[in-house]
């Protein structure tokens, strides 16, 4: 219901981004924490405006901090440059401007959120759920101060995403396309082309002379980025494991007994029996049925013959069979002797018609008999009551404000120190090493914390270990010198070299072949030596064939117009490719009705996503949405140098 405030306890505003993503047409905007304006007065310069409400710099900062935050929870390894770079504040002051456009346009519609309806969502959370499954207070307001959010902020939040989904719901319920609208788009599908391609690669471009040293420190400076030392986090750590608690956690020989003797039920003689049951609604038909079981017919045909199935229920005491039936009918079964039929018993549903089908003695269990048994369920039990102590201990103690040396003390635990690491366990100072797997779980705790950020308790095993974590320091992503990685610049240098030459080349062969020449002269004209030509046949449908992704080779000559060539980079990037498209034979879904249904239905699963996309665009539109590029920017520049977190 409210992603952004069920993950709050995992980030400091507690910001989670819905996203609504329907096949290839997207609708991108926030449904939780959606304006991104905090209380109070608003900092920065203004990045966007729409309708009354203004966007300042430092909201969008928060968000997008938000929004890295939320991706690495799902992938620990991006940082913020990577999310710039994939148009991530782009994305984050979309969702913002369409939350506030939309919140905005509600209220002009004269439609409100209640009090009521807010208090109802916000009692609903679990998260904020004490013992008792309600609504805890006390919760609520430890969340509140941990995330140092306020009252009015969550409840200001819930109005404003219940407001986006009254409006944006009937959009998004929208399935139905006719036929007509889905022919064109089935017959696209089934359009099939031919043509050429051919491979200008760059390892058989000359490279010319040796890079000078100018060359060198210019392109160094172009593309520090790739030299750059990642974002790396050192934590401070201290595990706890079974074996740990091993002392406290072995039973004594008096727990033993007193086991044994708690549960004299379980370890005692006792009577099992099989038997076969039907469940009849009617008594008329339960007796008829039982009837026809006394007369020698088999209870699994008598059922059968009644349109019913017969179940089995093998070596049953009366306790089991009591919980799978009920007492009634468990009576009627230990009462009756082996091969007799029971019933009709009225049970919890209808009545029961019964056969006992076997009767079996099974012997008591003697204590020296049961003790490994019970050795086994008390470690098991005393361990997880350990471990749960002292994970409770620390967890009490950090809602005190303790910090990590003072909890490593009180529980007398080992900390450890890990060296700075990725995201993903890795040492960039140390390239060979192996992450070791078992910090990852630390680390993901690391990367989602702040610097100053209270310690927390993690998952680490599946045995139900844990650990400690603080974040110690961030060291921040920064490049690499020169003199280190000089021999790694020249062979990108180079590289890039042979690129550009294959690419220029490819430029002059694509100019002839659009001039009416065949592409192997074009080719030889051009200089390219080792250039590969191949015939090309697909039909539209195989674009999206390959599950990783679309192939950008037919994506381009199916956006290519009848006897005309395009060029673009190999998707390895080892290379220039040239496609020359030659033939067009336009499809007809009218003859194929699997197709063109299939193309209805899948235009239906995205159909919504497009109207809530055009209404919210018409409502900016209407509101008189706009952006500040220079405001933007700063942005960008401001976030890219703090490397994967906040400052």
């Amino acid at each position: 219901m409210l992603g952004f405030f069920r993950r709050i306890i995992h980030s400091r505003l507690g910001v989670v981004v819905t996203m609504v993503v329907l096949g290839v047409i997207a609708l991108a905007f926030a449904l939780g924490d959606i304006t991104g304006i905090s209380a109070g007065a608003a900092s920065g310069k203004t990045v966007a405006k729409v309708g009354g409400e203004s966007i300042s710099e430092s909201d969008l900062t928060r968000r997008v901090q938000d929004e890295l935050r939320g991706a690495q929870q799902r992938n620990p390894a991006i940082d913020m440059s990577q999310l710039i770079a994939a148009g991530g504040v782009e994305g984050v002051l979309d969702r913002m401007l369409n939350g506030i456009a939309l919140q905005e346009f509600g209220k002009d519609q004269g439609m409100a959120v209640s009090r009521a309806l807010i208090g109802s969502e916000l009692r609903n959370i679990s998260a904020l759920q004490g013992p008792t499954g309600k609504f805890d207070q006390a919760i609520y307001e430890q969340v509140l101060a941990r995330n140092r959010l306020t009252d009015a902020q969550v409840q200001s939040d819930i109005a404003r995403e219940t407001m986006v989904q009254f409006l944006l719901r009937p959009q998004l319920g929208a399935s139905q396309v006719p036929q007509s609208l889905s022919l064109p788009y089935a017959s696209l599908l089934l359009e099939r082309r031919a043509g050429q391609v051919a491979m200008i690669p760059a390892a058989a471009m000359p490279t010319g002379a040796a890079p000078t040293d100018a060359e060198i420190q210019d392109w160094y400076k172009r593309n520090v980025s790739r030299y750059s030392l990642p974002e790396r986090r050192v934590a401070r750590y201290a595990v706890v494991t079974p074996e740990m608690v091993k002392a406290r956690a072995t039973p004594t020989d008096a727990e033993i007994a007193a086991a044994y003797n708690a549960d004299k039920s379980r370890w005692a003689a006792r009577e099992t029996r099989t038997v076969s049951l039907v469940t009849v609604l009617d008594q008329k038909a339960a007796d008829a049925l039982a009837a026809k079981v006394r007369a020698g017919t088999s209870i699994a045909d008598a059922a059968r013959a009644a349109g019913l199935e017969a179940r089995r229920l093998e070596k049953q005491d009366k306790a089991a069979l009591t919980q799978a039936t009920s007492a009634a009918v468990a009576d009627a079964l230990f009462g009756a002797q082996n091969n007799a039929v029971v019933g009709p018993v009225r049970g919890s549903i209808g009545f029961v018609v019964g056969k006992v089908e076997n009767v079996a003695q099974v012997a008591g269990t003697a204590l020296a008999q049961a003790r490994p048994t019970i050795v086994e369920e008390l470690t098991q039990k005393k361990t997880a009551d350990a471990m749960a102590s002292i994970r409770d201990a620390l967890e009490d103690s950090i809602a005190d404000n303790a910090n990590f040396s003072e909890l490593v003390a009180d529980q007398k635990l080992t900390a450890a120190t890990t060296p700075p690491l990725t995201a993903t366990g890795g040492n960039p100072e140390k390239p060979d090493a192996q992450p070791d797997a078992s910090l990852i779980p630390i680390l993901a705790a690391a990367f989602q914390s702040e610097e100053g950020d209270d310690p927390q308790v993690v998952q680490t095993a599946a045995d139900g270990s844990f650990a400690l974590v603080a974040l110690d320091r961030i060291v921040r992503a920064a490049p690499r010198p020169l003199a280190s990685v000089r021999a790694q610049v020249v062979e990108d240098f180079t590289a890039d070299r042979a690129r550009r030459a294959a690419r220029t080349a490819a430029t002059k062969a694509l100019a002839a072949i659009n001039k009416g020449a065949s592409l192997d002269k074009a080719l030889s004209d051009a200089g390219v030596r080792g250039g590969k030509v191949e015939r090309l046949v697909a039909a539209r449908s195989q674009i999206n064939a390959d599950p990783r992704g679309p192939n950008p080779v037919l994506a381009l000559m199916f956006s290519m117009k009848g006897g005309t060539a395009k060029m673009l980079e190999s998707p390895a990037g080892n290379g220039w490719l040239i496609v020359k498209l030659e033939q067009i034979t336009p499809g007809d879904a009218a003859k194929m009705p699997e197709v063109l249904k299939a193309t209805r239905q899948d235009l239906g699963r995205v159909v919504g996503g497009e109207y809530a996309q055009q209404f919210t665009e018409a409502v900016k539109k209407a509101l008189g949405a706009s952006r500040n590029p220079d405001a933007i920017a700063q942005v960008k520049a401001s976030l890219s140098g703090q490397g994967g977190s906040n400052p």
